[in-house]
Protein backbone atom coordinates (compact mmCIF):
# COMPACT_ATOMS: atom_id res chain seq x y z
CA UNK A 1 0.00 0.00 0.00
CA UNK A 2 2.91 2.30 0.87
CA UNK A 3 4.76 1.85 -2.25
CA UNK A 4 1.38 2.40 -3.91
CA UNK A 5 1.08 5.55 -2.73
CA UNK A 6 4.76 6.36 -3.66
CA UNK A 7 4.39 5.82 -6.94
CA UNK A 8 1.39 7.88 -7.28
CA UNK A 9 3.16 10.77 -5.47
CA UNK A 10 5.66 10.24 -7.54
CA UNK A 11 3.18 10.34 -11.07
CA UNK A 12 1.45 13.59 -9.52
CA UNK A 13 5.01 15.76 -8.48
CA UNK A 14 6.68 14.59 -11.88
CA UNK A 15 3.02 15.14 -13.97
CA UNK A 16 2.73 18.85 -12.03
CA UNK A 17 6.89 19.58 -13.05
CA UNK A 18 5.71 18.84 -17.02
CA UNK A 19 2.89 20.88 -16.90
CA UNK A 20 4.17 23.93 -15.53
CA UNK A 21 7.74 23.34 -17.43
CA UNK A 22 5.15 23.48 -20.83
CA UNK A 23 3.99 26.55 -19.40
CA UNK A 24 7.03 28.26 -18.75
CA UNK A 25 8.40 27.57 -22.29
CA UNK A 26 5.09 28.64 -23.45
CA UNK A 27 5.81 31.89 -22.37
CA UNK A 28 9.62 31.85 -22.93
CA UNK A 29 8.35 31.72 -26.60
CA UNK A 30 6.16 34.54 -25.76
CA UNK A 31 9.35 37.32 -25.83
CA UNK A 32 9.64 36.14 -29.58
CA UNK A 33 6.59 37.59 -29.62
CA UNK A 34 7.16 40.84 -27.74
CA UNK A 35 10.61 41.27 -29.94
CA UNK A 36 9.17 41.12 -33.19
CA UNK A 37 5.86 42.83 -32.26
CA UNK A 38 8.27 45.83 -31.43
CA UNK A 39 10.13 45.07 -34.98
CA UNK A 40 7.18 45.58 -36.73
CA UNK A 41 6.38 48.39 -35.61
CA UNK A 42 9.30 50.64 -35.05
CA UNK A 43 11.38 52.27 -38.04
CA UNK A 44 14.17 50.16 -39.60
CA UNK A 45 16.74 51.76 -38.08
CA UNK A 46 15.64 50.72 -34.83
CA UNK A 47 15.13 46.98 -35.69
CA UNK A 48 18.60 45.42 -33.50
CA UNK A 49 18.01 47.76 -30.95
CA UNK A 50 14.28 46.57 -30.45
CA UNK A 51 15.47 43.01 -30.86
CA UNK A 52 18.15 43.06 -28.57
CA UNK A 53 16.55 44.77 -25.68
CA UNK A 54 14.30 42.28 -25.29
CA UNK A 55 16.80 39.32 -25.68
CA UNK A 56 19.26 41.08 -23.02
CA UNK A 57 16.02 42.26 -20.87
CA UNK A 58 15.38 38.28 -20.20
CA UNK A 59 18.57 38.13 -19.03
CA UNK A 60 18.88 40.77 -17.00
CA UNK A 61 15.45 39.86 -15.51
CA UNK A 62 16.67 36.18 -14.93
CA UNK A 63 19.24 37.35 -12.48
CA UNK A 64 17.50 39.72 -10.51
CA UNK A 65 14.44 37.86 -10.11
CA UNK A 66 16.81 34.79 -9.14
CA UNK A 67 18.84 36.13 -6.70
CA UNK A 68 16.29 38.79 -5.11
CA UNK A 69 12.99 39.40 -7.07
CA UNK A 70 11.60 35.67 -6.21
CA UNK A 71 12.95 36.04 -2.71
CA UNK A 72 11.41 39.30 -2.50
CA UNK A 73 7.38 37.42 -3.37
CA UNK A 74 7.64 34.41 -2.11
CA UNK A 75 10.60 33.69 0.40
CA UNK A 76 12.44 31.43 -1.25
CA UNK A 77 16.08 31.55 -1.91
CA UNK A 78 18.13 28.84 -4.01
CA UNK A 79 21.37 28.88 -2.31
CA UNK A 80 21.08 25.62 -0.86
CA UNK A 81 22.25 22.34 -2.27
CA UNK A 82 21.23 20.56 -5.34
CA UNK A 83 19.84 17.81 -3.40
CA UNK A 84 17.27 20.07 -1.75
CA UNK A 85 15.99 22.15 -4.82
CA UNK A 86 15.21 19.00 -6.59
CA UNK A 87 12.82 17.78 -4.51
CA UNK A 88 9.63 16.59 -6.01
CA UNK A 89 11.13 16.68 -9.23
CA UNK A 90 12.29 19.84 -9.28
CA UNK A 91 8.69 21.63 -9.07
CA UNK A 92 9.87 24.17 -6.94
CA UNK A 93 12.76 24.92 -9.56
CA UNK A 94 10.31 25.22 -12.37
CA UNK A 95 7.63 27.19 -10.56
CA UNK A 96 10.28 29.84 -10.69
CA UNK A 97 11.20 29.42 -14.17
CA UNK A 98 7.08 29.85 -14.96
CA UNK A 99 6.73 32.65 -12.97
CA UNK A 100 10.03 34.27 -14.19
CA UNK A 101 8.82 34.31 -17.68
CA UNK A 102 5.69 36.69 -16.09
CA UNK A 103 8.26 39.01 -14.37
CA UNK A 104 10.84 39.25 -17.48
CA UNK A 105 7.40 40.11 -19.41
CA UNK A 106 7.42 43.96 -17.53
CA UNK A 107 10.40 44.99 -19.05
CA UNK A 108 9.35 43.62 -22.48
CA UNK A 109 6.20 45.39 -22.31
CA UNK A 110 8.10 48.54 -20.77
CA UNK A 111 10.61 48.28 -24.16
CA UNK A 112 7.56 48.84 -26.84
CA UNK A 113 6.72 52.40 -25.44
CA UNK A 114 10.00 53.65 -24.99
CA UNK A 115 11.19 52.42 -28.35
CA UNK A 116 13.51 54.37 -30.71
CA UNK A 117 15.00 56.88 -28.27
CA UNK A 118 15.65 55.14 -24.71
CA UNK A 119 19.27 54.28 -24.07
CA UNK A 120 20.66 50.74 -24.21
CA UNK A 121 22.28 50.38 -20.34
CA UNK A 122 20.35 52.47 -18.63
CA UNK A 123 17.00 50.84 -19.75
CA UNK A 124 18.69 47.31 -18.54
CA UNK A 125 19.63 48.81 -15.29
CA UNK A 126 16.10 50.24 -15.21
CA UNK A 127 15.21 46.30 -15.72
CA UNK A 128 17.11 45.07 -13.13
CA UNK A 129 15.41 47.40 -10.43
CA UNK A 130 11.80 46.93 -11.81
CA UNK A 131 12.19 43.11 -11.71
CA UNK A 132 14.43 42.77 -8.56
CA UNK A 133 12.16 45.26 -6.08
CA UNK A 134 9.40 46.70 -7.86
CA UNK A 135 7.17 43.93 -9.62
CA UNK A 136 8.19 41.39 -6.61
CA UNK A 137 6.71 43.70 -4.38
CA UNK A 138 3.17 44.16 -5.75
CA UNK A 139 3.57 40.37 -7.11
CA UNK A 140 3.98 38.97 -3.70
CA UNK A 141 1.16 40.94 -1.88
CA UNK A 142 -0.88 39.44 -4.23
CA UNK A 143 -0.43 36.06 -5.30
CA UNK A 144 1.43 35.31 -1.88
CA UNK A 145 -0.92 37.25 0.53
CA UNK A 146 2.04 39.44 1.81
CA UNK A 147 1.57 42.65 4.00
CA UNK A 148 -2.10 41.14 5.08
CA UNK A 149 -3.71 42.97 2.01
CA UNK A 150 -5.82 39.97 0.63
CA UNK A 151 -6.73 38.83 4.36
CA UNK A 152 -7.92 42.75 5.21
CA UNK A 153 -10.24 42.49 1.79
CA UNK A 154 -11.27 38.71 2.12
CA UNK A 155 -12.53 39.77 5.47
CA UNK A 156 -14.45 43.41 5.18
CA UNK A 157 -15.40 42.63 1.88
CA UNK A 158 -16.12 38.67 1.74
CA UNK A 159 -13.13 38.08 -0.90
CA UNK A 160 -9.44 38.89 -1.85
CA UNK A 161 -8.22 40.81 -5.00
CA UNK A 162 -8.84 37.78 -8.17
CA UNK A 163 -6.31 37.76 -10.31
CA UNK A 164 -5.87 34.77 -12.07
CA UNK A 165 -3.04 35.06 -14.59
CA UNK A 166 -1.89 38.74 -14.23
CA UNK A 167 -4.31 41.41 -15.77
CA UNK A 168 -3.17 43.87 -13.16
CA UNK A 169 0.29 41.88 -11.41
CA UNK A 170 1.81 41.39 -14.55
CA UNK A 171 0.47 43.70 -17.64
CA UNK A 172 -1.06 46.75 -15.52
CA UNK A 173 2.02 46.80 -13.98
CA UNK A 174 4.06 47.20 -16.74
CA UNK A 175 1.38 49.28 -18.80
CA UNK A 176 1.42 52.02 -15.80
CA UNK A 177 5.59 51.46 -15.36
CA UNK A 178 5.92 52.10 -19.18
CA UNK A 179 4.17 55.40 -18.77
CA UNK A 180 5.75 56.69 -16.49
CA UNK A 181 9.38 56.18 -18.87
CA UNK A 182 7.34 57.14 -21.67
CA UNK A 183 6.30 60.26 -19.92
CA UNK A 184 10.09 61.01 -18.86
CA UNK A 185 11.85 60.09 -22.24
CA UNK A 186 9.26 62.57 -23.69
CA UNK A 187 8.65 62.22 -27.78
CA UNK A 188 10.73 61.23 -30.30
CA UNK A 189 11.92 63.74 -32.44
CA UNK A 190 9.75 65.08 -35.27
CA UNK A 191 6.76 63.27 -34.09
CA UNK A 192 4.99 66.60 -33.57
CA UNK A 193 5.48 69.09 -35.89
CA UNK A 194 3.21 72.77 -35.86
CA UNK A 195 1.10 71.20 -33.41
CA UNK A 196 0.09 68.01 -35.59
CA UNK A 197 1.00 64.49 -35.17
CA UNK A 198 3.45 62.80 -38.20
CA UNK A 199 2.60 59.55 -38.82
CA UNK A 200 5.84 57.04 -38.48
CA UNK A 201 4.77 53.96 -40.05
CA UNK A 202 5.71 50.65 -38.76
CA UNK A 203 8.46 49.21 -40.80
CA UNK A 204 6.68 45.56 -41.47
CA UNK A 205 3.71 44.66 -41.31
CA UNK A 206 4.48 40.81 -41.62
CA UNK A 207 6.70 41.04 -38.60
CA UNK A 208 3.99 42.59 -36.39
CA UNK A 209 1.66 39.99 -37.47
CA UNK A 210 4.25 37.30 -36.59
CA UNK A 211 4.88 38.71 -32.98
CA UNK A 212 1.02 38.75 -32.92
CA UNK A 213 0.78 35.70 -33.75
CA UNK A 214 3.51 33.75 -31.61
CA UNK A 215 1.87 35.95 -28.62
CA UNK A 216 -2.07 34.75 -28.83
CA UNK A 217 -0.03 31.17 -29.02
CA UNK A 218 1.95 31.45 -25.91
CA UNK A 219 -0.95 33.42 -24.26
CA UNK A 220 -3.16 30.03 -23.61
CA UNK A 221 0.00 28.77 -21.85
CA UNK A 222 0.28 32.71 -19.84
CA UNK A 223 -3.41 31.79 -18.56
CA UNK A 224 -4.21 27.89 -18.93
CA UNK A 225 -0.89 26.93 -17.00
CA UNK A 226 -1.04 29.86 -14.62
CA UNK A 227 -3.34 26.74 -12.71
CA UNK A 228 0.24 25.89 -11.75
CA UNK A 229 -0.99 21.90 -11.27
CA UNK A 230 -2.62 19.32 -13.38
CA UNK A 231 -5.36 19.50 -11.02
CA UNK A 232 -6.73 22.81 -11.10
CA UNK A 233 -6.64 23.15 -14.88
CA UNK A 234 -9.46 24.29 -16.39
CA UNK A 235 -10.57 23.94 -20.10
CA UNK A 236 -13.09 27.15 -19.00
CA UNK A 237 -9.47 29.13 -18.71
CA UNK A 238 -8.88 28.20 -22.14
CA UNK A 239 -12.21 28.74 -24.05
CA UNK A 240 -12.60 31.60 -22.19
CA UNK A 241 -8.94 33.17 -23.54
CA UNK A 242 -9.94 32.16 -27.39
CA UNK A 243 -13.10 34.36 -26.75
CA UNK A 244 -11.78 37.43 -25.38
CA UNK A 245 -9.30 37.11 -28.12
CA UNK A 246 -11.55 36.59 -30.65
CA UNK A 247 -14.23 39.63 -29.38
CA UNK A 248 -10.70 41.83 -29.10
CA UNK A 249 -9.93 40.96 -32.98
CA UNK A 250 -13.39 42.19 -34.33
CA UNK A 251 -13.53 45.16 -32.12
CA UNK A 252 -10.01 45.95 -33.28
CA UNK A 253 -10.79 45.21 -36.59
CA UNK A 254 -14.28 47.35 -36.49
CA UNK A 255 -13.31 50.67 -34.60
CA UNK A 256 -10.04 50.49 -36.24
CA UNK A 257 -11.66 50.69 -39.93
CA UNK A 258 -9.09 47.39 -40.73
CA UNK A 259 -5.50 49.40 -39.72
CA UNK A 260 -3.65 46.12 -39.79
CA UNK A 261 -1.49 47.89 -36.81
CA UNK A 262 -5.10 47.85 -34.92
CA UNK A 263 -6.06 44.52 -35.48
CA UNK A 264 -3.17 42.71 -34.67
CA UNK A 265 -3.20 44.84 -31.28
CA UNK A 266 -6.83 43.77 -30.80
CA UNK A 267 -6.36 40.01 -29.99
CA UNK A 268 -3.47 40.97 -27.61
CA UNK A 269 -6.07 43.63 -25.90
CA UNK A 270 -8.71 40.88 -25.08
CA UNK A 271 -5.85 38.31 -23.83
CA UNK A 272 -4.47 40.89 -21.56
CA UNK A 273 -8.07 41.93 -19.97
CA UNK A 274 -9.35 38.31 -19.62
CA UNK A 275 -6.63 36.66 -17.92
CA UNK A 276 -7.79 37.99 -14.05
CA UNK A 277 -11.33 36.67 -14.55
CA UNK A 278 -10.67 33.82 -17.29
CA UNK A 279 -11.19 31.05 -14.39
CA UNK A 280 -14.31 32.48 -13.69
CA UNK A 281 -16.55 34.04 -16.09
CA UNK A 282 -18.84 32.62 -18.83
CA UNK A 283 -17.48 31.63 -22.12
CA UNK A 284 -20.00 35.05 -23.66
CA UNK A 285 -18.79 37.18 -20.71
CA UNK A 286 -15.40 36.81 -21.61
CA UNK A 287 -16.44 37.56 -25.44
CA UNK A 288 -17.48 41.09 -24.02
CA UNK A 289 -14.76 42.07 -21.91
CA UNK A 290 -12.70 41.37 -25.18
CA UNK A 291 -13.99 43.15 -27.11
CA UNK A 292 -14.65 46.19 -24.79
CA UNK A 293 -10.65 46.05 -24.52
CA UNK A 294 -10.10 46.02 -28.37
CA UNK A 295 -12.35 48.96 -28.88
CA UNK A 296 -10.50 50.60 -25.49
CA UNK A 297 -7.27 50.15 -27.07
CA UNK A 298 -8.20 51.36 -30.89
CA UNK A 299 -9.65 54.42 -28.97
CA UNK A 300 -7.19 55.57 -26.18
CA UNK A 301 -4.23 54.58 -28.01
CA UNK A 302 -5.48 57.49 -31.20
CA UNK A 303 -5.99 59.95 -27.85
CA UNK A 304 -2.72 59.51 -26.60
CA UNK A 305 -0.85 59.81 -29.63
CA UNK A 306 -3.13 62.86 -31.07
CA UNK A 307 -4.80 64.59 -28.44
CA UNK A 308 -2.53 63.75 -25.27
CA UNK A 309 0.56 63.69 -27.21
CA UNK A 310 2.41 61.36 -25.34
CA UNK A 311 4.55 59.34 -27.90
CA UNK A 312 4.10 55.34 -26.79
CA UNK A 313 5.30 53.69 -29.77
CA UNK A 314 3.24 50.54 -29.85
CA UNK A 315 0.88 51.62 -27.81
CA UNK A 316 1.93 49.37 -24.26
CA UNK A 317 -0.01 52.38 -21.66
CA UNK A 318 -3.04 51.63 -23.97
CA UNK A 319 -2.95 47.86 -24.60
CA UNK A 320 -1.60 46.53 -21.47
CA UNK A 321 -2.02 49.34 -18.62
CA UNK A 322 -5.56 50.21 -19.79
CA UNK A 323 -6.54 46.98 -20.67
CA UNK A 324 -5.51 45.62 -18.03
CA UNK A 325 -6.85 47.53 -15.58
CA UNK A 326 -10.52 46.97 -17.52
CA UNK A 327 -9.84 43.07 -16.62
CA UNK A 328 -8.84 43.73 -13.20
CA UNK A 329 -12.35 45.31 -12.96
CA UNK A 330 -14.02 43.09 -15.35
CA UNK A 331 -13.56 40.04 -13.51
CA UNK A 332 -16.02 42.09 -10.83
CA UNK A 333 -18.26 42.31 -12.92
CA UNK A 334 -18.32 38.85 -15.14
CA UNK A 335 -17.12 36.64 -12.40
CA UNK A 336 -20.21 37.24 -10.92
CA UNK A 337 -22.98 34.44 -10.43
CA UNK A 338 -25.49 36.47 -11.27
CA UNK A 339 -23.84 37.38 -15.09
CA UNK A 340 -23.21 33.70 -15.55
CA UNK A 341 -19.47 33.24 -13.78
CA UNK A 342 -19.15 31.08 -10.69
CA UNK A 343 -19.04 33.81 -8.10
CA UNK A 344 -16.31 34.38 -5.46
CA UNK A 345 -15.49 37.73 -6.33
CA UNK A 346 -15.82 41.26 -4.94
CA UNK A 347 -16.06 44.30 -7.51
CA UNK A 348 -14.95 46.56 -4.23
CA UNK A 349 -12.05 44.29 -3.64
CA UNK A 350 -11.56 44.51 -7.49
CA UNK A 351 -11.49 48.25 -7.84
CA UNK A 352 -9.27 48.35 -4.81
CA UNK A 353 -6.60 45.67 -5.50
CA UNK A 354 -6.36 47.23 -9.35
CA UNK A 355 -5.90 50.89 -7.98
CA UNK A 356 -2.67 49.75 -5.77
CA UNK A 357 -1.63 48.12 -8.74
CA UNK A 358 -1.69 51.56 -10.78
CA UNK A 359 0.06 53.24 -7.41
CA UNK A 360 2.13 51.05 -7.52
CA UNK A 361 3.48 51.32 -10.90
CA UNK A 362 3.38 54.93 -11.36
CA UNK A 363 5.07 55.44 -7.83
CA UNK A 364 8.02 52.53 -8.72
CA UNK A 365 7.72 53.90 -12.39
CA UNK A 366 8.71 57.72 -11.65
CA UNK A 367 11.18 56.85 -8.62
CA UNK A 368 13.07 54.30 -11.18
CA UNK A 369 13.19 56.23 -14.32
CA UNK A 370 13.63 59.59 -12.69
CA UNK A 371 16.71 58.50 -10.71
CA UNK A 372 18.48 57.12 -13.88
CA UNK A 373 17.21 60.30 -15.64
CA UNK A 374 18.82 62.56 -13.31
CA UNK A 375 22.17 60.99 -12.35
CA UNK A 376 22.45 58.75 -16.10
CA UNK A 377 20.43 60.03 -18.39
CA UNK A 378 17.67 57.83 -20.34
CA UNK A 379 17.77 59.44 -23.53
CA UNK A 380 20.00 59.18 -26.52
CA UNK A 381 21.41 61.96 -27.89
CA UNK A 382 19.79 64.06 -31.31
CA UNK A 383 22.39 62.96 -33.26
CA UNK A 384 22.11 59.17 -32.44
CA UNK A 385 18.51 58.79 -32.96
CA UNK A 386 18.57 60.52 -35.81
CA UNK A 387 20.66 57.66 -36.91
CA UNK A 388 18.54 55.19 -35.15
CA UNK A 389 20.00 53.16 -32.03
CA UNK A 390 20.86 50.15 -34.54
CA UNK A 391 24.16 52.25 -35.75
CA UNK A 392 24.39 54.55 -32.58
CA UNK A 393 24.40 51.44 -29.80
CA UNK A 394 25.23 48.23 -31.59
CA UNK A 395 27.08 49.75 -34.77
CA UNK A 396 25.25 46.95 -37.75
CA UNK A 397 21.57 48.10 -39.26
CA UNK A 398 19.05 45.26 -39.38
CA UNK A 399 19.80 44.73 -43.40
CA UNK A 400 22.77 45.00 -45.49
CA UNK A 401 22.49 46.47 -49.07
CA UNK A 402 25.73 44.08 -49.76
Amino acid sequence: MENLQSAVDTLVHSSNTLFILIGAVMVLAMHAGFAFLEVGTVRQKNQVNALSKILSDFAVSTLAYFFIGYWISYGVTFMQPAAVLSADHGYGLVKFFFLLTFAAAIPAIISGGIAERARFVPQLCATALIVAFIYPFFEGMIWNGNYGLQAWLQERFGASFHDFAGSVVVHAMGGWLALAAVLLLGPRQGRYRDGRLVAFAPSSIPFLALGSWILIVGWFGFNVMSAQTLQGVSGLVAVNSLMAMVGGTMAALIVGRNDPGFLHNGPLAGLVAICAGSDLMHPVGALVTGAIAGALFVWCFTAAQSKWRIDDVLGVWPLHGLCGVWGGVACGIFGQASLGGLGGVSLISQLIGTTLGVVVALVGGFAVYGAIKAFHGLRLSQEEEYYGADLSVHKIGAVSQD
